[in-house]
């Protein structure tokens, strides 16, 4: 049987990386996108790193080739993740991949013109096999965005004003969006993402 080659973009992020993990681990193949062209030259067992430019879609089609599936998500900082996200969708089309997984943002569909919004749309109306995971904010945070705060003030400052908010841990996010890139029992389904609240 031949091998699938799925397409991850971000594999060196959080999420990405524990994705490209599991899929080799399950005998899949890996293009995993980077902007860091030194990554290019490391080759690994069913794996490797193809160049992409989210901003200026350079290595687009070369990022597609030969690959039957993909995980998508716009990086963090962006205002416009649909102009980052719809030239890969239209790629997917192009390519009739076999199945696409979005990582969008959990509420995202509250807002219809929003710009993830948008592209979870576009991939919706595409033809194509797909799912959506929406995720609130990643557990890792509490080590990167948000230590200077807890050190300085003992407190995680937040934009959610009195709401109660939930936390996934990425590893998690990851079992999800593998289990929906090698199976096709949930497809043109969209999932809210959260871990259970910790207990006392």
């Amino acid at each position: 049987m031949q091998i699938k080659k799925v397409l991850v973009v971000g594999a060196t992020g959080k999420v990405g990386s524990e994705i490209a993990k599991k899929l080799i681990s399950q005998g899949y193949f890996v293009r995993g996108t980077t902007k860091d062209k030194k990554l290019l030259n490391l080759k690994e067992k069913n794996f490797e790193y193809v160049y992409l430019d989210l901003e200026t879609m350079e290595g687009l089609k070369e990022a597609f080739q030969d690959t039957d599936r993909a995980f998508f998500l716009s990086p963090a900082g962006y205002l416009d993740q649909y102009k980052l996200l719809s030239p890969l969708i239209r790629e997917a089309k192009n390519k009739n991949l076999e199945k696409v997984v979005l990582m969008s943002v959990m509420g995202v569909n509250l807002i219809e013109s929003s710009p993830l919004r948008r592209a979870e749309v576009e991939l919706e109306n595409s033809g194509l096999n797909y799912n959506i995971i929406r995720p609130n904010w990643f557990m890792q945070n509490f080590n990167t965005f948000w230590i200077q705060g807890i050190i300085k003030s003992n407190k995680i400052l937040l934009p959610a004003g009195d709401a109660k908010v939930s936390f996934i841990d990425a590893r998690d996010i990851s079992d999800v969006a593998t289990i929906l890139l090698t199976s096709n029992i949930h497809n043109n389904k969209a999932f809210d993402l959260t871990d259970p609240p910790l207990r006392k």
